[in-house]
């Protein structure tokens, strides 16, 4: 699932960035929205799972 990217926030993510940032950075930044924006694109499609299930699942404690 690809989610448009919109030029103007591109251009904002570049602008808050310091003058001494690297491609790295850029990448880190990019890579971090990407995640957010889908994680909530799940969340609105109620493709996500209750805390508890998970640690259920996983025999983790709660």
């Amino acid at each position: 699932m690809s989610i448009i990217m919109k030029k103007e926030e591109a251009h904002r993510i570049i602008d808050r960035m310091p003058a001494s940032a690297t491609w790295d950075d850029l990448m880190r930044e990019i890579y971090i929205r990407e995640v957010v924006e889908r994680g909530l694109a799940d969340s609105k499609a109620g493709r996500t799972k209750d805390v508890k299930e998970v640690r259920a699942k996983y025999g983790l404690p709660e």
